[in-house]
Order: C-alpha cells, then sequence, then structure tokens
C-alpha cells in the first residue's frame, strides 16, 4: 500500500557510508559486515531491489515496480569494495557509490582525523582550548562518544580552510598517530565499477557547498565527475550532495551548477521516497538506523510515510524529461 508500482510508484533509497568487519564502539552506528548482510537479505527477500538508474527511469515511465529499493553509498571507503561489496553481490543487490574523489588512495577525511585522535586520546581529558575546541572528558567508551560528536558537530559548517587548520591541530596535539587506510584506491573504484555498481561524484573534498563561493562550488562539483570518467572510463552520471540537506547544506544555485555539469540526477538527504514529480536534482534518502530485522523493516515503513521529496520547479529538473 505504501509503496505501489505503476503510475503511483515510490522509490525508497538508502544511505550508507561504511561497513565494518567488526563493530566500532567508537561508532556504533555504522553497521558491521554481519548486520548488513541480514540487511542485504532482507531488501533481496522482501523489497525490490534496483539500481538508482533504473529506479528513476521506472519513476519517469510509470513502470516502477511494488516495493522498490535502491542501496547507496556516500564518501568513498575502501571497506565498501573489501566488506560491502561480496554481501552485496551474494545477495544479488545491486548499489550507486558517490565518491569523494580528493581522498582517494590514501586520504583522510576531516571527520575521520577527529574519530582517529578521540580513539587514540590518552584516558582522561583532551584540552583543546588552544585550539577554540574546549575541553573533552575522555575517561570511557561513552564520554569519547560524545567526545567525537561534540568535535564533529563543531567544526562541519567552520569554512574549509578553517576546519582543515583545526583538524591539522588535532593531530599535532595528539602527536601523531599511524594513520589507518580508510578510503578507496582508483583500480578499487574501477573495480566496483566493473562488478556492475554504479559510481557517482560526491564531490572533491566533501565540503558544504552552501559555505562555499559559487566558482569553488562549482569546480568542486565539476572536478570530481571529470576525475571519476577519468578513473572508469565511463559516464559519471550522478551526484550526491555533501551532508545533503536541502535549504541548508545546498540551495537552487547548487541544484544549477549540478544540472550544467551534464549530471542526470542528484541525490539528498532529505528523508522519504520519490515520486514521479519529485525533482530528480533531489532525489530524497534516509539512513536505516535500527540494528534489529524488525526496526529496520518499521524504519523503512516510516520513511515511506515522509512524502516524495522536493518537487520539480524546473521543467529541466522533471524525472519524466529522461525518461
Amino acid at each position: 500500500m505504501l509503496s505501489p508500482g505503476g503510475d503511483r510508484g515510490r522509490l525508497a533509497v538508502l544511505i550508507y557510508h561504511r561497513v565494518l568487519g567488526e563493530a566500532d564502539p567508537l561508532d556504533p552506528d555504522i553497521p558491521d559486515a554481519a548486520t548488513f548482510d541480514w540487511q542485504m537479505g532482507l531488501l533481496a527477500e522482501e523489497l525490490r531491489p534496483l539500481p538508482l538508474a533504473e529506479g528513476m527511469a521506472g519513476l519517469a515511465r510509470g513502470t516502477l515496480p511494488p516495493r522498490a529499493v535502491a542501496v547507496t553509498f556516500d564518501d568513498g571507503y575502501a571497506d565498501n569494495y573489501t566488506v560491502a561489496l561480496p554481501i552485496l553481490r551474494r545477495w544479488g543487490v545491486p548499489a550507486t557509490f558517490f565518491i569523494a574523489t580528493g581522498y582517494l588512495g590514501g586520504g583522510r577525511m576531516w571527520n575521520d582525523v577527529i574519530t582517529e585522535t578521540v580513539r587514540h586520546w590518552p584516558e582522561g581529558e583532551m584540552d583543546l582550548r588552544h585550539l577554540g575546541l574546549g575541553r573533552w572528558a575522555v575517561d570511557g567508551e561513552q564520554a569519547r562518544r560524545e567526545a567525537r560528536m561534540g568535535l564533529i558537530h563543531s567544526l562541519r559548517y567552520r569554512p574549509l580552510e578553517e576546519r582543515e587548520q583545526a583538524v591539522e591541530g588535532l593531530e599535532a596535539a595528539l602527536g601523531g598517530f599511524p594513520p589507518p587506510r580508510l578510503m578507496l584506491d582508483p583500480g578499487e573504484v574501477r573495480a566496483l565499477a566493473g562488478a556492475g555498481m554504479e559510481v557517482g561524484a560526491h564531490t572533491r573534498s566533501h565540503p558544504i557547498l552552501s559555505t562555499l563561493d559559487p566558482a569553488r562550488a562549482r569546480a568542486e562539483v565539476e572536478e570530481s565527475k571529470a576525475r571519476l570518467e577519468e578513473i572508469t572510463g565511463e559516464r559519471c552520471r550522478f551526484f550526491a550532495y555533501p551532508n545533503g540537506r536541502p535549504g541548508e547544506d545546498y540551495g537552487p544555485e547548487h541544484v544549477g551548477m549540478v544540472r550544467a555539469a551534464g549530471f542526470e540526477a542528484a541525490v539528498s538527504t532529505a528523508w522519504g521516497a520519490a515520486g514521479r514529480n519529485t525533482s530528480r536534482f533531489q532525489i530524497p534518502r534516509f539512513t536505516p538506523w535500527n540494528g534489529t530485522p524488525h526496526g529496520f523493516y518499521l524504519g523503512l515503513l516510516r520513511n515511506l510515510l515522509r512524502g516524495p521529496g522536493p518537487r520539480a520547479t524546473d521543467t529541466r529538473e522533471t524525472l519524466t524529461e529522461h525518461a
């Protein structure tokens, strides 16, 4: 009833970032391999997993099957290839991987530097007042989780250079630590595409587009597309807005940049399930947080109740243009 097919079709799009071999107590929201396995099994057995492109084409033509769902990953973590891909292939679930190209081959995203700094900080207190980041208790797992999230929230909307400077200061305050390899390398990106997965762009350095001047925002969008096309030898068709909240993390001007760059569609992080009137450059997505099969399924149902996301206000943004 909530996800019929045909003209009233609804496409639910799930967001993942990482899948870990084992659970991380510092970030318990990241699914481990066992959790991701039963989640993909549930999708394969109860719903109709589709490639994002196929789901959008079905919406546009009014031929979407009932219970349609698409899986996406953001950022470009190496475990997308080493852990998630084998599970996706075992269950026959397609996925789209949105890559922040500036971190390929050994880079680290700013939030991961925070995570590893908090993980390696000696038991007691993080005194970061010299960086303008306050003081944080790190005397147990719960305290470290709170410190990590507090620092991430504190820096998320800082100007890009200021945020990078603060992160460098964090590493220096700790005295450095062995950097884990977290991100994909170009060969793994090619392998994802070779396995039949869609590869999409997620900017170069994962900035909040609304904090950038127009020229820099446009460069972030265009350069990521060009780099992925160079790596895969295929056209990069889809884009994901970093952070992705409409009207806050990106605006109409960024939608226009994405369209002008030659992308076919883009995804946000607004909850809901896309319908025929949803803007193809603001497809809603959601993250299934619950770690039990019952809760996971209820989350899928609740998301379907959220509505179809932002409507197309420009004929160039309609799904039917590319039907």
